[in-house]
């Protein structure tokens, strides 16, 4: 959700990305080449990033990780929060999708031991970003035209993802990827490029001025 991330920012709000994991390991980076990666895509985005430091290809649903997250809504009280959608073949993503879903429900707990103030944020949407091959119901989609190139920028970022030890014609190929499926959703709301968002919530308007027609 790069685009909508880029959006955002020029729009003055203020996007705070949580990283659950350090993303290692890769068979080509490292946690320090993952952390300037990462830095180089923050400052692109305009964006503050946090790390919660769970164990990468392991994260696991717990109590623990549970009130970490709930202690991070505390803190950044967010108006909206974005995870990614739950039904992937990653683990991590599912496991991810379930501890800020139960997070948000610890957030708001009085008497407990997780630190800082109560807060319930008030709205979750879920980003498409899956492993699996399928067509992602989308509630709704971001017109991210204006934000592309922001976002082919900060994806490049990545470079020990992508193109490290990768042979010439496969390079950057999941950049290939990724513009193909925000140019299918693009097509959904006659725009070039959008971004797909799900809501489980129904979703509350004060004016139609946003639509896209």
């Amino acid at each position: 959700m790069g685009g909508t991330i880029a959006a955002l920012t020029r729009q003055k709000h203020h996007v705070t990305l949580l990283d659950m994991t350090n993303g290692e390991p890769t068979p080509f980076g490292s946690p320090e080449v993952r952390a300037g990666e990462s830095a180089a895509a923050a400052e692109i985005l305009g964006v503050k990033r946090l790390s919660l430091g769970l164990k990468n290809r392991e994260v696991t649903w717990s109590i623990a990780a549970r009130h970490a997250t709930a202690a991070i809504f505390r803190s950044v009280r967010p108006d909206i929060v974005f995870l990614p959608y739950p039904t992937d073949a990653h683990p991590d993503h599912r496991q991810v999708a379930q501890i800020a879903q139960d997070a948000r429900f610890d957030a708001k707990l009085t008497k407990s031991t997780i630190p800082g103030e109560p807060f319930y944020p008030p709205r979750l949407i879920y980003y498409f970003c899956s492993h699996l091959r399928f067509n992602f119901p989308a509630s709704f989609c971001l017109d991210i035209s204006d934000t592309m190139d922001t976002k082919r920028a900060a994806v490049r970022c990545y470079e020990s993802q992508f193109s490290t030890g990768r042979p010439e014609e496969s390079r950057w190929e999941i950049l290939n990827y990724v513009e193909n499926i925000n140019a299918y959703f693009g097509g959904t709301i006659r725009r070039r490029y959008a971004e797909p968002f799900f809501v489980q919530e129904t979703l509350g308007l004060k004016t139609l001025d946003g639509l896209a027609f």
